[in-house]
């Protein structure tokens, strides 16, 4: 346990300061696509029995019009996210007319490209904002990877306790920066570890054949319809994935959130060639926001972002700007094809003590050697993790993967008490344990388990799929909402589609217009670092 950690665990401990650890805030965002019952992607619109994908708080789209993204309001403890979850799901589900949820990450079997239907938001500004933003990722990316799905998990520590933990450490300066700039320290720490959580939790070892659309690749063949890497734990996380080579290079390390923050502003405002021969519009449509290297920021397909919640029409640059990091959004975990919301409670303590170690432990500062480093660990874990011996580099020296796995879990193991200590009972320390044991089994891992049930179906990843399917909307079906609940949801869809009509009556000026204004909007001039270089 390094000094800092152990200094902060001692300010903790005690009753009355333990208390701030339980007034954090977790939230999920578990993307799924629908399908037909013989696993098919649904074609059909996004179900008015949902309500507005622009307006809802809880149920929308991501890219595709079939992409369902499903998100809990912010809660002081993960349980009470989950049981939401699940109520949202068991919603969905009984508004989606017969069709199921997929339970993979990676996607069923894909139409033609064409033939993907992009995700419709209505007429407003706003929503055609987020319409054209997606006709750009097509063009840019393609549609079949736009249709991966993930769950995202968001997390935060009180604000008091940063405010303590300033206090008792002697930083001057505003605890809006202190803040932040503890969380993009533990930014850092993640991005030298998160090949753990590719190795622990990654369940995509396998894709559908058809997904890659006759595209080069080293890939083997499981079966006649099924693509895998035999040591793979997460292949949404690989090259095939949303590690897109446009974007390889993109951020350089940062120590700071004004160099995050630079970064990404260079990035929507410097053009890129490709992109530019493409244009903006083709029979007079927008087809993209703009040609540069990102339309918007959100395009940065990070495995951890900062964050701060946005206010109506504003961009994430500028929230950061205007009032600092809020909470950090941990982006890489796959969906767990064993489990109906795609993540189980276990899981999500493990999160909790796992990213609340991120955020108390001494996180020295990166440079490009480092960032590379952490790059190939992080490659390795997604293309070979479960490869018997598989040695990793830690500061450039060889270390087996299971060895520092044991060894962080060891350092993350008195975060695990003390949030046991105040929550009562033994959850993350049994999380902990659970993880322990992936380390040492091989076979315990999801990616592991994942491939023994594919290869039980035939070797067919689309049968396995389309098997959890069916087998999560039976529970969910079998599980309805008490009439209160849904009409509360009722309600809830109600509601948001009459706000988008609002907006769609209300709204002034013409598209062109919006654009121009929304992309003026980059903060270059509100952040000096963010408009240095």
């Amino acid at each position: 346990m390094t000094d800092l950690l152990a200094r902060r665990l001692k300010i903790l401990a005690a009753p009355k300061q333990r208390a701030l650890l339980s007034r954090g805030l977790r939230g999920i965002e578990r993307e799924t696509l629908r399908i037909t019952p013989n696993g098919q992607l649904a074609m059909t619109p996004h179900a008015r029995a949902l309500g507005s994908a622009l307006t809802h708080p809880e149920i929308t789209t991501d890219y595709s019009e079939s992409l369902l993204e499903l998100i809990t309001p912010a809660q002081n403890d993960i349980a009470q996210g989950l049981a939401r979850l699940d109520a949202i799901h068991r919603y969905a589900v009984s508004a989606i007319d017969g069709e199921l949820l997929w339970s993979q990450s990676m996607p069923c079997p894909l139409p033609a490209e064409p033939e993907i239907p992009i995700a419709w938001y209505g007429t407003s500004h706003i929503g055609m904002i987020k319409h054209v933003y997606r006709r750009g990722l097509a063009l840019r990316y393609g549609r079949a990877m736009q249709c991966i799905a993930g769950i995202h998990y968001n997390f935060s520590v009180a604000d008091s306790l940063w405010r303590l933990l300033q206090a008792e450490e002697g930083v001057a300066g505003s605890l809006r920066d202190w803040q932040s700039e503890s969380y993009i320290a533990a930014v850092r720490t993640f991005h030298r570890t998160h090949w753990l959580l590719m190795y622990l939790f990654g369940a995509s070892p396998a894709l559908d054949a058809g997904f890659l659309r006759d595209k080069p690749h080293a890939l083997q063949t499981l079966s006649q319809d099924t693509l895998y890497l035999p040591w793979a734990t997460s292949l949404r996380m690989s090259d095939l994935g949303y590690q897109n080579n446009v974007q390889a290079g993109l951020m350089p390390p940062y120590n700071t959130l004004d160099e995050y923050m630079a970064g990404l502003a260079r990035a929507v405002r410097q053009p890129y060639g490709p992109y530019q021969d493409i244009g903006t519009r083709r029979d007079g449509e927008w087809v993209q926001l703009n040609t540069n290297v990102l339309q918007i920021e959100n395009e940065y397909y990070a495995a951890i972002r900062p964050k701060r919640v946005i206010r109506p029409g504003e961009r994430p640059l500028e929230a950061l700007c205007a009032r600092g990091v809020q909470y950090i959004e941990v982006r890489c975990m796959d969906v767990d094809p064993f489990s109906p919301v795609g993540i189980s409670l276990e899981t999500a303590r493990f999160l909790d003590a796992y990213l609340t170690w991120c955020a108390l432990v001494d996180s020295p500062r990166t440079d490009e050697a480092q960032s590379a480093e952490n790059s190939a660990n992080f490659r390795l874990a997604v293309n070979e993790g479960r490869r018997p011996g598989l040695m990793l580099s830690r500061m450039g020296q060889p270390v087996a993967l299971r060895d520092w796995g044991l060894e962080l879990l060891e350092q993350i193991a008195p975060v695990a008490e003390l949030l046991d200590a105040e929550a009562g009972g033994d959850e993350h320390r049994r999380a902990l344990a659970a993880q322990r044991d992936k380390l040492i089994e091989i076979d315990a891992t999801p990616s592991a388990r994942a491939l023994e049930a594919i290869r039980a179906h035939g070797g067919s990843f689309v049968a396995f799929g389309l098997e959890q399917s069916r087998r999560h909307a039976e529970d969910f079906r079998a599980r309805p909402l008490h009439p209160g609940e849904r009409l509360a949801f009722e309600a809830m869809a109600g509601a948001t589609l009459a706000e988008q009509e609002r907006m769609e009556r209300g709204q002034s000026g013409s598209f062109d217009d919006y654009i121009q204004q929304y992309a003026a909007r980059t903060p270059a001039q509100l952040c000096a670092g963010a408009g240095a270089g």
